[in-house]
């Protein structure tokens, strides 16, 4: 098993990673709000989130995730064994490899962006398919420079500096939010959102050097080079590959979400938008914080001989834990109270209260897999630290194939065969994601237990979590019935915070370990009684 200090470090990196997440997610959301406010679910906004989509691509195939599973475990390795020259060389050559390819992919990217745009939005014509060409091209550039910013992130969280590597996308959210509403109000949507592509573009740089003289202090200097001869650079492109592979799997899967919505009426495609901005976010901030943490500890335990299995279930069970606590109140709130968050996110100017309800339905079927998603982000990192990348691919290739044969039969026919206006789609989609996240889920979690034993959130833990979670929903449920004509965002905050702290509070009174741990935080934070005299 872990040291108590092994975990308690781990427990602060998580920290540090959820507070960086959290404080770059906050940011998101205020972009995310003042999009809604100058485009709504209009053309241009639709426009928008579906020229983001193909130049993101670039960033998350070369980004954070498959660095996180080829670059990070080697690094760490070589640094745990005090090769720092040799790391430092690593780290200089996959910055050189990355450079190369994806200046030569953002070139393609520009070139091709008409062809590109009739591919991932086969829907749109006229007007609106020609503002989605421009912003592609205006886009490109800037997913490059957040390939390199990946990079550096890489860096970072090899030596724990997690909160600067996870916080620098406040910067991106900054500049958009600054040219929104610098040029919003002078200007139609079409003339607001090309203000916005070009703020991303001035943001990606901005995220990408806020991080750089961290690195280069860090490394001793900055030397990108083309080496393909030494072991360690080796093994990072070995690993890449698969990787990659799973990476593109999963990206296919998010153009034939945004096909699919671009199939259906106006406004499908930001509203889907609109909706992941919300349901990835305890993605990010539970998944993505644990497991980040996680992985440089799963990578040095891997490595270990004799007792290395049993560690590393004890640290996949308490991360799994970690995660449940926070998850499933989140997929309970987005089940019934997804109106409610969305219109106080994101009902301004001309997003209106019909919007926030047709984002409601898109988070609720979202809300079906969000638990699986989350868990399979640490369960994945698990098989990254046994240096396996080949298994987790071909679970996720299972995955796209149902998530999109579910995904179009449901978003496309199933409306019409229950009356539904055809917009409704978009709901399908993601409900079908969700089912396909379970699927992969349970894959990862069966094989992964043969391979080292049995590993799992307990069924008891679970009835506890979601009896606490439902039991807060119908409290916020009554405050929401009972509350008069408010703002958007006062409402929220009557129906929301009690939902928090009564969740808290029956977690606390049915002994979940998490629960108390909180609750008693929260306790110390009202600082010591007066005494008597």
């Amino acid at each position: 098993m872990p040291s108590a200090s092994s975990a308690q470090r781990s427990g602060r990196s998580a920290a540090l990673v959820g507070a960086g997440i959290l404080l770059s997610r906050l940011f998101g959301l205020l972009r995310q709000r003042a999009l809604s406010h100058y485009l709504g679910l209009s053309d241009a906004a639709d426009a928008f989130n579906a020229a983001f989509r193909i130049p993101n691509f670039l960033q998350n195939l070369f980004g954070e995730g498959v660095l996180s599973a080829s670059f990070i475990p080697v690094y760490a390795r070589l640094r745990a064994a005090a090769e720092d020259r040799e790391a430092g060389r690593v780290a200089n050559a996959v910055l050189g490899l990355l450079a190369l390819v994806t200046a030569g992919i953002v070139a393609l990217g520009v070139t091709l962006a008409g062809p590109l745009t009739d591919a991932i939005a086969p829907g749109f014509a006229g007007a609106k398919r020609d503002l989605t060409v421009l912003l592609v091209r205006i886009l490109f550039p800037g997913a490059g420079l957040l390939v390199l910013a990946a990079w550096c992130l890489g860096v970072l969280n090899s030596h724990r500096r997690f909160f600067l590597s996870y916080a620098a996308p406040v910067a991106w959210n900054l500049a958009i939010i600054g040219a929104l509403l610098w040029q919003g109000p002078r200007h139609d949507a079409s003339g607001a959102v090309l203000a916005a592509a070009w703020g991303a573009v001035a943001g990606s740089a901005l995220q990408f050097g806020i991080q750089l003289p961290t690195v280069v202090r860090l490394l001793g200097a900055l030397r990108p080079r083309l080496e393909f001869r030494s072991a360690p650079v080796r093994q990072v492109l070995k690993q890449f590959v698969p990787v990659f592979i799973g990476r593109g799997v999963v990206q296919i899967s998010a153009f034939v979400d945004t096909i699919i919505a671009s199939l259906l009426p106006g406004g499908a495609v930001a509203g889907l938008a609109s909706a992941q901005m919300l349901y990835t976010l305890p993605v990010s901030l539970f998944g993505m914080s644990v497991s980040a943490a996680e992985l440089p500890e799963l990578a040095g335990t891997a490595a270990r001989g004799e007792g290395a299995h049993e560690a590393l279930r004890h640290r996949l069970d308490t991360g799994l834990r970690r995660i449940a606590f926070f998850v499933v109140p989140s997929a309970a709130a987005f089940l019934g109270l997804g109106a409610v968050i969305a219109a106080a996110l994101f009902q301004t100017g001309r997003f209106s209260a019909a919007d926030s309800r047709y984002v409601w339905g898109i988070l609720a079927g979202a809300a079906v897999g969000l638990l699986a998603a989350t868990l399979g982000r640490l369960y994945a990192s698990a098989y990254y630290a046994l240096h396996d990348t080949a298994t987790p691919l071909r679970f996720a290739l299972a995955r796209v194939a149902l998530g999109s044969a579910l995904g179009y039969s449901t978003a496309v026919h199933l409306p019409t065969l229950l009356g539904l206006e055809p917009r409704w789609g978009a709901v399908g989609i993601t409900a079908s994601a969700g089912v396909a996240a379970w699927v992969e889920f349970s894959l990862l979690r069966r094989t992964l237990n043969h391979r080292i034993g049995a590993t799992g959130l307990p069924g008891n833990l679970m009835v506890r979590l979601w009896a606490a979670a439902l039991a807060a929903l119908g409290v916020a449920l009554g405050a929401d019935r009972l509350a008069g004509p408010l703002s958007p965002v006062l409402r929220a905050a009557l129906v929301l915070i009690p939902f928090g702290l009564v969740y808290l509070a029956l977690t606390a009174w049915l002994g979940v370990p998490e629960g108390r741990a909180l609750a008693s935080r929260v306790v110390r934070m009202r600082g010591p009684r007066r005494g008597t005299d």
